[in-house]
């Protein structure tokens, strides 16, 4: 085992605060089920920039050069670098988890920059399905997305209610909420209903929805931060969830309704697909082409038809083998690390 900064604990930095009511549940089951030999500290500048660690994991790299104005992005960006050179000098491993190739939002060529020298630095890599390649060959692990079903075992689960199409997450321009709602207009079935819950990115967008709903009365908007006794009622209602995504990767809102026992209606790619043949077709319905009242309603009859299995095929994606796997990608990166070192040393 490679030497640490404390003997035989390896001692990793991720990129995201002390987890809170409103933090992403994938980096707080991630921080809950280390195992032994590794020892997380939470983000902060102070102790990213001074503190004593091994690796840095990085999730979401863009959000290290963004900061809620202009001044404070341009802080965080000259920080960042400061960064990049204390773990070169320090000789501190950077491991870098791939949620998405590339961010969602364009912000400029200074950052598309800061970004390539993240990954230039970057010494192993974490994949979260099995459909992506590693950057860098021989230099991935792959530990699949972990599910939701103990996050949300505690959490009110009512029954299905007939007719009834959900959309959950944050919305955001990608995810295509405007034109779910469009599409469902569409729809001649009184039947059928459907509920948004999530927080809108932008004010256009908010306000978008709330016109879009104000022209069809089985449309409920939740446009709010949406917790998780209120995301687990949402989604059980439902019969189907829906997620219009014009570019879809790793959908943690996928996964979430999957979780809870829900099917999920998505765009036809290669993630959806393996997603399909992992946990049941039945369960992830796909369609090609942009959304359209056609696909809604052969959806729902669909998942009104009996399904082979009760529930989604989930076991390859437990909390507990993503910890020790977790545990593996960090220590080969501290092998890769501690090479490098020996061959500058020796040439």
């Amino acid at each position: 085992m490679p030497r640490t900064s404390t003997g035989e604990d390896v001692i990793v930095l991720e990129t995201f605060l002390e987890p809170s009511a409103g933090t992403n549940p994938y980096m707080t089951q991630l921080a809950r089920n280390m195992p032994d030999g590794v020892r997380i500290l939470t983000f902060g500048w102070r102790r990213a920039l001074l503190g004593r660690y091994d690796v840095l994991h990085i999730h979401f790299p863009e959000l290290l050069l963004r900061g809620s104005t202009r001044p404070r992005t341009y802080a965080h960006r000259l920080l960042a670098v400061v960064l990049l050179l204390r773990c070169w000098l320090r000789r501190t491993a950077v491991v870098q988890t791939l949620h998405n190739h590339r961010p969602h939002e364009d912000r400029g060529p200074v950052e598309r920059v800061l970004l390539r020298a993240i990954r230039a630095r970057t010494d192993w890599w974490i994949l979260i399905n099995t459909v992506d390649a590693a950057p860098r060959p021989g230099r991935a692990t792959t530990i699949l997305h972990g599910h939701y079903r103990g996050w949300f075992a505690g959490c009110p689960r009512p029954p299905r209610s007939p007719g009834r199409l959900a959309y959950v997450g944050m919305i955001r321009e990608y995810k295509n909420v405007p034109a779910l709602l469009a599409v469902f207009s569409q729809v001649d079935d009184d039947s059928l209903s459907l509920v948004v819950a999530g927080q809108p990115r932008t004010d256009d967008l908010t306000s978008a929805l709330s016109r879009a709903a104000a022209r069809d009365g089985r449309v409920r908007l939740d446009l709010a931060y949406v917790d998780d006794d209120t995301l687990a009622r949402t989604v059980s209602e439902a019969e189907l969830v829906v997620l219009p995504y014009t570019e879809m990767r790793n959908s943690g809102a996928a996964l979430l309704a999957l979780s809870l026992d829900r099917p999920v209606l998505v765009p036809r790619g290669t993630e959806n697909d393996a997603l399909a043949a992992e946990v049941g077709e039945d369960w992830v319905l796909r369609y090609d082409g942009p959304l359209t009242r056609e696909v809604i309603t052969a959806a729902v009859d669909v998942v009104r038809r009996p399904r082979a299995a009760d529930r989604p095929m989930l076991d390859g994606r437990d909390w507990k083998t993503a910890g020790h796997l977790h545990r593996e990608a960090f220590r080969a990166a501290l092998t890769r690390r501690r090479h490098r070192r020996e061959d500058s040393t020796t040439r």
